[in-house]
């Protein structure tokens, strides 16, 4: 017993570690949960971390490799969601082990699967919410335009609501409607992730903006990979950072109906994370002259303004 409560424990400590180093706005509001919320919501993150960086890393070579790395995680989770119903530890190997095509998802990936184990005890996180994450995580194998906002929509569903959706059953919810508001919060930082990004996916033949936006303001493909800012494209980039704070707004609504000791981290991610649209206007809508983000000062600075927020849902 004191060998598995150590395993577990080393697990949770490596999830932390993946969150700490990759997504550093989501571990600062993170660490204002409750201990025991903490290191679920961790494992949640490292799963999501090791299943994109893998696919992210072998579709550079082969796409193929990317599905059956996805297939290996599936078959694994499929076992990870059996065993926590029949409550036992065993965790198979499956072939990740002998391959080793990203830097993360080495031996290191067993340690992400117990302590996905151990958090499905308390809990009870639907499965098909990290296989429909799977699956969106696939798309950016295949898909590179998006013809409609409806379709980049069904992308943002699968790739961030699924996080947002896993999340509210670690932070606890009084009423089914706050995932609505759940998935909501998730197309707002994808957007803001697309917007951020803009620059970088060009130079890897990507374009996210929906096609039908390009056209209505007039913004050619040749012109994002060329890396040109013109008045077309800051119209186009204010459209949709409106767009993106409109679904802010939306997922607010829900904060009141987590549980109280969650609220307070959920509205400091979502004040962080909409900063970044507020560094893309201060560069004058420029998505080519550097990477927007949210220094550490800033994100210090909002807790006292977000914590009376909180206190008063």
């Amino acid at each position: 017993m004191n060998r598995i409560l150590s395993e577990t424990a080393s697990a949770y400590k490596y999830c932390e570690g993946v969150t700490k180093n990759h997504a550093k706005s989501f571990y600062f509001a993170a660490k204002f949960l409750p201990k025991e919320k903490q290191k679920p919501i961790y494992a949640l993150y490292a799963l999501c971390r090791h299943v994109d960086d893998e696919v992210d890393e072998t579709e550079i070579s082969n796409v193929k490799d990317a599905v059956k790395a996805v297939e290996k995680w599936r078959f694994q989770l499929d076992e990870v969601y059996l065993n926590a119903k029949k409550n036992q530890l065993r965790i198979t190997n499956y072939e990740l082990r002998e391959e080793r095509n990203s830097q993360l998802t080495t031996d290191n990936s067993q340690l992400v699967l117990l302590a996905w184990q151990d958090l499905l005890k308390t809990y009870k996180i639907p499965q098909n919410l990290p296989l429909e994450l799977m699956h969106g995580v696939l798309m950016d194998t295949h898909v590179k335009r998006y013809e409609t906002f409806d379709e980049l929509y069904v992308y943002c569903y699968r790739v961030a609501s699924t996080v947002g959706l896993m999340s509210s059953e670690i932070f606890g919810y009084s009423d089914e409607k706050t995932l609505k508001y759940a998935e909501a919060l998730g197309i707002a930082m994808q957007l803001t992730n697309i917007l951020r990004d803009i620059g970088e996916d060009a130079t890897i033949g990507r374009i996210y903006l929906p096609q039908e936006d390009l056209r209505r303001f007039n913004v050619s493909e040749d012109q994002i990979f060329a890396r040109e800012t013109s008045e077309n494209l800051i119209e186009l980039i204010k459209f949709q950072i409106e767009r993106a704070k409109n679904y802010y707004q939306k997922a607010e609504k829900g904060i009141a109906l987590l549980e109280k000791d969650s609220r307070f981290t959920v509205l400091l991610a979502l004040r962080l994370y909409s900063k970044i649209l507020d560094q893309i206007e201060k560069q004058n809508y420029n998505v080519f002259a550097g990477r927007a983000h949210t220094n550490f000062q800033k994100k210090v600075f909002s807790i006292p303004k977000v914590w009376l927020e909180a206190r008063g849902l």
